[in-house]
């Protein structure tokens, strides 16, 4: 069960420091492991702020041996009320850029200020002022977070940090969200326009068309997600992979299904049209932003898939 803070004694309060400090170093080395082959530069800086958290680690095991002697309780974090809890990295993997390097400034500012607020509440005098001393080692160590961004990320190497940042955005966000939306803009384009053209029903094309979209949308973000892992590829979370895919999916069959709506069948199939060939157009821009297709290649190779299978659903439906 854990302890409440005030009941800590200044030896329990040391020993607790000490591993803080022991897994804040851990997890720093953690960061600059994942970051060390897209993101060198940064890997750098957090492994000097390792080095900074081990050194204070040994300062205060100094301490305490001259205090307490050499044996050292087990006291993590968890085993406090109220303590800041750390998240292990491998658990948020992949990492991203943005987020890491506002870390270390974090997770010192966390931790200064539960030690601020802990020694406005102690009424021992010795408690208090080694939790101030703490508090203000935290605040240094901010410091010195900001003098080693500024050290390691050079324009440079900031600039190859962030175009490698995007290459890893378009490789697990886009990539499957293109796939998707392409998926779900064309693979449903034939059951959609077959109902509708069997049927000339504006109610019967939309069923059959939110069916397929949803339908669609699952099947596609189940694939991705069961495609890999990303430990070898680097495509990232599956779950995120799965669920961009799958709603991109979704949201691509809905788009032209949504007009059939309109009661009227044939002004609902001309906003279908409409809407098909915004979508069409947009999948092409989308493949020359971040792709580098060039936009003509990109629209034609495009275009070209969905008015066959355009022209498919029209001609099955019809027959």
């Amino acid at each position: 069960m854990a302890k409440a803070f005030k009941d800590l004694t200044e030896r329990e309060i040391l020993a607790l420091a000490i591993s803080s400090e022991e897994d804040d170093a851990r997890i720093y080395g953690d960061v600059a492991e994942g970051l060390q082959a897209d993101f060198p530069a940064t890997a750098r800086m957090f492994r000097e702020m390792q080095r900074e958290e081990t050194g204070h680690r040994h300062s205060l095991t100094q301490l305490y041996r001259q205090r307490f002697g050499e044996h050292i309780p087990l006291i993590r974090r968890d085993d406090v009320k109220g303590f800041i809890r750390r998240k292990p990295v491998w658990l948020v993997r992949p990492l991203g850029i943005n987020a890491v390097r506002r870390l270390a400034e974090t997770m010192e500012l966390e931790t200064r200020r539960f030690y601020e607020r802990a020694a406005q509440r102690s009424t021992d005098l010795s408690t208090r002022q080694l939790l101030a001393d703490l508090a203000e080692a935290e605040r240094k160590h901010s410091a010195y977070a900001e003098s080693l961004e500024e050290k390691h990320l050079t324009p440079g190497a900031r600039a190859q940090e962030e175009a490698a940042h995007r290459r890893l955005f378009v490789l697990q966000v886009v990539q499957p969200g293109l796939a998707g939306l392409m998926d779900g803009s064309v693979s449903t384009l034939a059951p959609l326009f077959a109902a509708a053209f069997a049927t000339h029903d504006s109610t019967d094309a939309f069923r059959v068309g939110l069916a397929a979209s949803v339908g669609a949308g699952i099947s596609m973000g189940f694939a991705e997600a069961l495609s890999d892992d990303g430990s070898m590829t680097g495509r990232g979370r599956p779950l995120l992979r799965g669920v961009v895919c799958g709603l991109m999916t979704t949201a691509g069959g809905i788009g032209h299904t949504l007009p059939y709506l309109i009661a009227r069948f044939w002004i609902a199939t001309a906003v279908a049209v409409i809407v098909v060939a915004m979508e069409l157009l947009a999948i092409s821009y989308v493949r020359n932003r971040y792709m580098d297709t060039p936009f003509l290649s990109a629209a034609f190779q495009v275009i070209v898939g969905g008015v066959l299978v355009f022209l498919a659903g029209i001609l099955i439906g019809s027959a």
